[in-house]
């Protein structure tokens, strides 16, 4: 393990996890989630766990995420923010 990578990987997993909770549009909160599963499925991946990391990419960074953009696009707004 590259401990240097294990590093910029947790910080940018990090990073997307604050940016997901403190954006207010939900399509790009989605997306930011989607590239936070993503660097998960490195993070997974480099750690070794093959497996796991395979999961969290088909079902987190894609299953989930096409998901939560059609529920999105199905739903309609109140008011106008």
């Amino acid at each position: 393990m590259i401990w240097q990578l294990d590093l910029v990987l947790l910080l940018l997993v990090v990073f997307c996890a604050v940016a997901t909770i403190t954006v207010k549009d939900l399509l790009s909160a989605t997306i930011i989630f989607s590239a936070y599963s993503f660097l998960m499925c490195l993070l997974w991946a480099e750690m070794g766990a093959v497996d796991v990391a395979f999961t969290e990419a088909t079902v987190g960074a894609g299953v989930s995420t096409i998901f939560f953009i059609s529920a999105i696009f199905r739903t309609t707004r109140r008011s106008k923010d």
